[in-house]
Order: C-alpha cells, then structure tokens, then sequence
C-alpha cells in the first residue's frame, strides 16, 4: 500500500508543476513590458515637452524675424534688387523667405533633439549629418553675404556720386542741346523734356554699380567654394580687364571726335546761315517750313558726317578687336574714297542745273523777241490760251454768309508758252548730260548706261516731233496757198494737198 500511494504521489507531484510554470512565465513578461514603458516614460514626456518647445521657439522667432523685416526696407531693397525693379512685376515676399527658412530650420533641430531623447540614433544620425552640414557651410554662406552687402555698398555709393556728379554738370541737357538741331532747338523748351529721354548720367550708374558686382563675385564665389563656377568666371573677368583700357580709350576717341563734328557742324551751319546760302537754297526748293532742312543745315551735316567717319575708324582701331573692326575699317575706308567722287558728281550737276537754269532763260528771251510764241499759228492751229478775268471788270463783292457750306472754285491752269517749253527741254538736256557726266564719274556703268538710252531715246523724240512741225508747217502753207486761188474747190484741193 505505501508503495502505491508513494507512486501516486511521485506522478501527481511530477503533473502539478506542469500546469502552473506557463502562467508564471507571462507574468514575468508583462511584468518587464511595464517597467520597459515606466522607465521610457520620462524619455517619451521629455521628447514630447522639446518638441512642443521647439515648435514654440521656431514659431516665435520667425514671426519675429518677420516682423523685424517688415519694420525696415532691406526686404524690399533686396526684392528690388532681385527683380531689377521692373514695372509690372510683383516683388517676392523676402521676409516670409527668410522667416520660413528660419522656422523650418529651427523644427530640424527639434527634430533631431526629439529622435535623440528618443534613442533613435538610427533615424536622427542622417539628420544630424545633414545640419553638420549646414552648420559648417553657414560660416562660408555668412561670408559670402557680407562680401555681397559691401559690394552692394560700395556699388550704390558710386552709382549715387557718378550720378550726381554727372547731373551737377548738366550733362543729359548738354547732351539734348548737342543731339537736336537748330530749328528743333528754338520750338522744343529745354526745361520740359520728353518723358522717355535718354539719360546718359543714369547708364553710365548703371554700368558702373553692375561693373563693382562683376568685380566682387569672384571673391563671393570663392567663399561659398564654388571652383567650378568660379573658373569661367574668373576667366572672363579676365578678359574683360585686360580689354577696359581699349574700350575707355575707343570711348574717349568716339566721345571726342562727336563733340568736335558738333561743334564743327554749329559753326558752318552759322556761318553760311549768315552768308544768305539759304537764300540760294531756296531757290533749288530747300525751305525752312516745316519738315524742310536749310542749305546751310544739309552742308554743316555733310561736315558733321566728315568728321565722324575717321573718328569712327580710329575708335575701332582702339578696339582692338580684328573681327568686328577689320569689316568696318574696310566699309569706311571705301565711303572715305568714294566721297571725292561724290563731290565732284555734285558740284558737276550743281553746276549744270546753275548753267541749265540760265540757258534755259536765255533761250526763252530769245525766242520770246523773235516770235516763237506764234508757233502754233505757224503751224495752223489755235494757240492754247487761258481764262483770265479781264482787267476792266471789278470783282463782285462776296456775299454775306448765309451758313452753307463755300465750295472753293479751282484755280486757271497755267499753261507755259512754246518759248518756255523750249528753255525747259534745254534745261533737261543739259541735266542729263551733267547726269551721265556724275554717273561715270561715280564708275556706276548700269546707271550710265541708262541715262544715256534715255538720252538716245529723247533725241529720236525730239527729232521726230521737228519733223513733224516742219511738215505740219509746210502743209499749213500749202493749204493756204492752195484756198487763196478763189476757185469753188480750192479748199478741198487743199485740204487734199
């Protein structure tokens, strides 16, 4: 019996502790879970308050910032300058940029501060690296604003005394008063000028404030690190110091020689206004209306135009540039010989229309004297006459206007007698002599060529109409001859003849 009972409690005592270990086990599972999550507590409500915190501070101080930008105008200078101040352009919002920049910069830091307190050095290492980065280029970022805020300085100081300077010297008036002509000068008033007017004091600024960035953005590229970018750059800052003394020189040369061609110009067109040659002018139809330029101002041009051709070349000289100034030089030089051709054909038909004028009255004096004007009678024809108003009737005294509209009455054709007409066909004859003469002086063979068909082609005109005036003549003769016998058919016979 006591072995049976001891068997039984050999097996029972083995079973028991089987059903109980399980339990036991769980309990101690749960039971490290919490002290886990009560020990990562502190971490957890640590990383919450930063993060609330940090939230706090970025919103703070960006609206801080904001508000300090928007209180000054250094945004809007910058925005200004970003845009190049164009009208119709909108202006970017610099201070929301930077206080957004701010704000979200500020939340990284957060972030990090959070993941650490955290423990996730797996999520917050990459982040970490990342403002490692933007910590160590901010020295470098700083330095390249500063070397931006002087050269902005020390390029706004010298566009302001540029312009000033330029401005105390009246330069854009003197500039206006060189560029518009006399007749122009006396109608337009020189202390209301146009709206759009050229302004050489503000270009010349503007040149120089854009020129002292281009100096400084080496430097600024070099502070950021930039090598790539800077190379170009350097080289052709580079290149354009080493042609600044060429161009200021070219410059120097153009300004120069305008100013003298000016001058020169002012003091011929003076000096043969003062001679009476508009008064000669005149009578080849340049008149001082409206719309029409003076002898004396067309000859002061021509002077003007002179001047600035060798000024022109000798600039492109200065250049130095074989490209651009090879072309020119040969087109200039080619105006510059051709020019005493173009004189000489002038002054030939100058003096052809002068010598053609006087030919032209002589020959109508003489025929007038010996009664050329009857050549339509000569001829058997009616002598065209116009309508005059005899000179013993008075004019009729114009009525008072009763409201209607007054129709203008065209005025007589004037007809020229065949005295005039003869001067005129003399004075086209000597014309296009002198014109063949200019052409061929001026090596234009298809132009000479022309002219002188025309010429061949007017001979054969005119030798036809003699021609045919003779015989007209001579028929005209007959028939009188023939209708003064008396006889019933002698007008017949000789309208026959």
């Amino acid at each position: 019996m006591n072995e049976t009972w001891e068997s039984i409690v050999q097996i029972v005592g083995v079973g028991v502790p089987g059903s109980v270990h399980p339990i036991l086990a769980q309990t101690d599972v749960f039971g490290s879970f919490l002290e886990d999550i009560i020990a990562f507590l502190p971490n957890l409500l640590g990383a919450v308050l930063f993060l609330v915190l940090g939230i706090i501070v970025a919103v703070a101080v960006a609206n801080l910032i904001e508000g300090l930008l928007s209180r000054t105008r250094i945004d809007n200078q910058i925005a200004n300058w970003l845009t190049a101040a164009q009208e119709g352009v909108e202006p970017p919002k610099i201070e929301k940029w930077i206080s957004g920049g701010v704000f979200w910069l500020i939340i990284i830091f957060t972030v990090v501060g959070v993941l650490q307190r955290l423990q996730l050095e797996a999520v917050s290492e990459p982040l970490n690296s990342f403002l490692n980065q933007i910590l160590s280029f901010l020295p470098q970022l700083l330095g390249a604003a500063i070397l931006l805020g002087v050269a902005w300085l020390i390029a706004s100081l010298v566009k302001l005394v540029t312009t000033r300077s330029l401005r105390v010297f009246r330069l854009d008036e003197r500039l206006g008063q060189q560029v518009e002509s006399p007749s122009e000068g006396t109608s337009t008033s020189a202390s209301t000028p146009p709206a759009n007017q050229f302004s050489l004091s503000d270009t010349i600024g503007n040149a120089l404030y854009w020129f002292i960035f281009l100096l400084f953005l080496p430097s600024i590229l070099s502070t950021l690190g930039l090598q790539g970018t800077l190379e170009p750059v350097q080289q052709l800052l580079n290149e354009i110091l080493a042609a600044l003394p060429n161009i200021l020189k070219a410059i120097v040369i153009a300004g120069a020689g305008w100013v003298v061609a000016q001058v020169v110009r002012r003091i011929v067109t003076g000096l043969l206004s003062a001679a009476g040659f508009n008064q000669l002018g005149s009578q080849f139809g340049l008149q001082t209306t409206t719309g029409g330029k003076s002898l004396s101002w067309i000859i002061g041009t021509i002077v003007y135009v002179l001047i600035l051709i060798p000024t022109a070349i000798a600039a492109l000289n200065a250049l130095e540039i074989q490209a651009i100034s090879e072309p020119a030089i040969a087109m200039l030089d080619q105006i510059l010989s051709a020019i005493p051709k173009i004189a000489t054909a002038v002054v030939i038909l100058i003096i052809a229309y002068v010598l053609g004028q006087f030919v032209s009255e002589l020959v109508t004096n003489i025929l007038t004297s010996i009664g050329f004007n009857n050549l339509f009678q000569w001829l058997g024809l009616t002598s065209p006459s116009t309508s005059a108003t005899p000179a013993d009737e008075e004019p009729e005294i114009p009525e008072p206007s009763t409201g209607q509209e007054t129709v203008l009455q065209s005025s007589p054709v004037t007809t020229r007698t065949p005295s005039e007409l003869v001067g005129v066909i003399a004075l086209v004859a000597i014309m296009l002599f002198a014109v063949v003469a200019a052409t061929d002086i001026l090596e234009i063979e298809p132009l000479t060529a022309i002219v002188t068909g025309i010429m061949v082609i007017a001979g054969q005109i005119l030798g036809g109409l003699v021609v045919f005036a003779i015989g007209l003549s001579l028929a005209s003769f007959t028939f009188k001859l023939v209708s003064s016998s008396g006889s019933q058919q002698s007008v017949f016979l000789g309208q026959a003849a």
